[in-house]
C-alpha cells in the first residue's frame, strides 16, 4: 500500500529545476509539529496542478529547503472546472461554505452582494480584507484534502457582473425554491460536453423576485433541488456534489 506523505503548498516562484523552498507558516508545522528532519520526504505542491516528490536537505527558523525527486501532474483534481457563486451570509457561515466545496474539488468561489444579503462589506478595504482570510481558509482546506489547487476566492461582485462572468461557462443555473419544473440532473445533462460549469446560490432569504427576473432574462435556468429547502450554508455543496457525480470524477 502506498505511503501518503504530508502536502504542502509553495509559492511557484519558490521551485526551480532542483529544488524548492518552503518559506511560509508550514515551516513551523514541518519541523515543530511533526518534528520532521533531514532526509524525510514530503509532498509540495505549487497550488497550480502540479505535485513534488521532495527530500529535505535543509531546515532553518524561517525557510526549508527541499531537493526534488519527482514531479507529476495532480491526480487529485476533477475533470471539470466549477465556480460557485455565493450569496454573502451570516457570520462565518462563509468558512464552511468555501471548506467544504474546497474538499470537493471546486475551482473558484465568488461572494456576491445580492438584495437580501444580510452581510454587508461596507467599503472595498473590508471586501479585500475578507477575501485574503477566506483564500486563507481555502488554501488549508485544500491542503487537508489534497488538492493539486487552491480555489481562488474573488472580491464581492454584484448580481449584474455575476451574470456577464456566467456567460463564459459551458452551462449555469441558480437553484430556486420556486421552481417546480426543471431539476438539475436535465440541466447537467443538456451539453454532450461539459468542462466548465458555474452556479449562484441565495443568501438565507433566497433570492429576490428581481434578482430571479434578472437571472432568468439572460438566459441563466432556474432549478429545482427537490421538495426540501436547503439553507444556504448546505445548499452549495450539495450542488457540487450532484455536479461531482453526474459530470465530475466522483463516480469514477
Amino acid at each position: 500500500m502506498e505511503i501518503i506523505m504530508p502536502k504542502f503548498f509553495t509559492a511557484r516562484e519558490n521551485i526551480s529545476d532542483t529544488q524548492i523552498v518552503i518559506d511560509n507558516e508550514d515551516v513551523n508545522h514541518i519541523s515543530r509539529v511533526l518534528r520532521m528532519n533531514i532526509g524525510d520526504e514530503i509532498t509540495v505542491c505549487d497550488g497550480r496542478g502540479f505535485d513534488y516528490k521532495v527530500k529535505i536537505t535543509e531546515i532553518e527558523d524561517k525557510k526549508i529547503i527541499c531537493e526534488i525527486t519527482e514531479k507529476h501532474k495532480s491526480d487529485t483534481e476533477p475533470n471539470i472546472e466549477v465556480t460557485l457563486f455565493q450569496g454573502l451570509p451570516k457570520a462565518s457561515k462563509m468558512d464552511y461554505i468555501i471548506q467544504k466545496p474546497t474538499e470537493l474539488g471546486i475551482t473558484r468561489f465568488v461572494p456576491c452582494k445580492l438584495l437580501r444579503c444580510v452581510t454587508k462589506l461596507e467599503n472595498q478595504k473590508a471586501e479585500m480584507k475578507k477575501t485574503e482570510r477566506w483564500q486563507k481558509i481555502a488554501e488549508a482546506a485544500a491542503k487537508q484534502s489534497g488538492r493539486g489547487i487552491v480555489p481562488k476566492i474573488v472580491p464581492p461582485m454584484t448580481l449584474e457582473q455575476v451574470i456577464e462572468e456566467m456567460r463564459g461557462y459551458d452551462i449555469c443555473f441558480a437553484p430556486y425554491e420556486c421552481e417546480e419544473k426543471k431539476n438539475l440532473r436535465s440541466v447537467l445533462r443538456s451539453k454532450s460536453e461539459i468542462k466548465r460549469a458555474a452556479y449562484i446560490i441565495g443568501p438565507e432569504g433566497g433570492f429576490a423576485p428581481s434578482e430571479i427576473d434578472k437571472i432568468t432574462s439572460a438566459g441563466i435556468d432556474t432549478v429545482t433541488l427537490g421538495k426540501r429547502i436547503l439553507r444556504t450554508e448546505t445548499a452549495g455543496e450539495a450542488v457540487l456534489s450532484m455536479i461531482m457525480y453526474e459530470i465530475g470524477d466522483i463516480n469514477e
